[in-house]
């Protein structure tokens, strides 16, 4: 069962207030492959061999053919993404990650994270592939590099964490698909496992301070607020509204959360809308305040808090 966490719906500046449709083969026809229409990889069918996972965040019906050849992350020196480390609470828990790079290690549950979240982006910007070899954390500095060993089998690979999550209890870890396959728990959703942090020779001891300030500008261009966040229209509707935040890191925090824990919530429904000073994380819009506050309730008993409802009027044509 969930824990039930509480929602804080308006937060200060600072802190965030944050099918598979199996695919079986008959006969003894070769599978056919073909080439992917993202990331250039040529697919086979995948046949699931069974187990659980989240509904519409689960196995793909096709994977790369090569997937056992794709290799381990390489680490290597990167500038740490600031936004992307500093406190956040997502619904009423907090977390503050870490800043630098030092020893770490912790063992626990990990799970992974599918098709329902594949080409969005993470929470340091990149593009969420699930057949590369990254990962979420929820306090890991951002980026950086573990290595996982699943604690059933003695597997390991080595993953660039470049995501926030998981934020169930208990788990310490979310790999992408590619990884969770090589540690041979992809089909039963989780594993225990070990996480230990990789600290490159060349970057020992890097914190914020030692990036140079050119490196460290270039790699905030490229995710900078405005290009990650709330870059939506708001269409007029009736909406639930799942928090308010000035910080558009919290935000999406808050999004991606909604969408792990929410097995029935699509990526169509969640919303982070940009209206300074707020970043509003909100679900709809439904047709109707009924429609509404049925999934109001839903979201209440899966979750706790309170989401509240909220009307977004016709725009006036002309209106600034």
């Amino acid at each position: 069962m969930k824990a039930r966490i509480t929602f804080c719906l308006l937060l200060m500046p600072i802190l965030g207030v944050g099918l598979l449709s199996g695919c079986s083969s008959t006969g003894s026809r070769k599978p056919v492959t073909t080439a992917s229409t993202t990331g250039g990889y040529v697919m086979k069918p995948y046949i699931r061999k069974g187990g659980g996972f989240y509904k519409d965040d689960g196995l793909p019906t096709q994977i790369p053919e090569n997937i056992d050849q794709i290799p381990n992350a390489s680490p290597r020196p990167e500038p740490l993404r600031k936004a992307a480390n500093r406190p956040y609470t997502v619904l009423g828990r907090s977390f503050v990650p870490m800043t630098q790079l030092q020893p770490f290690s912790e063992q626990g549950i990990g799970s992974w994270y599918g098709t329902k979240f594949n080409g969005l982006k993470t929470s340091n910007g990149d593009t969420y592939d699930m057949f590369a070899m990254t990962a979420a954390h929820p306090t890991l500095p951002l980026p950086s590099y573990v290595r996982v060993t699943n604690l059933q089998n003695n597997r390991s690979v080595i993953v660039r964490v470049n995501d926030r999550g998981p934020f169930h209890d208990g788990r310490v870890i979310d790999l992408s698909f590619t990884a969770a396959y090589k540690l041979g728990y992809v089909d039963q959703g989780s594993s225990r496992v070990r996480v230990d942090l990789i600290i490159p020779d060349s970057s020992t001891g890097m914190t914020y301070a030692e990036v140079s300030k050119d490196a460290l500008a270039a790699n905030e261009a490229k995710i900078d607020d405005k290009t990650r966040y709330g870059e939506e229209i708001a269409k007029p509707g009736t909406y639930v509204q799942m928090g308010a935040f000035q910080n558009g890191f919290n935000a999406q925090v808050l999004r991606n959360h909604l969408l792990r824990e929410l097995d029935w919530m699509t990526t169509q429904k969640v919303h982070v809308y940009a209206e300074p000073p707020w970043h509003r994380v909100q679900v709809g819009p439904f047709a109707n305040r009924a429609e509404a506050e049925a999934v109001q309730t839903k979201i209440r008993d899966a979750l706790g808090g309170q989401p509240h409802i909220t009307i977004r009027p016709e725009r006036v044509a002309g209106a600034q």
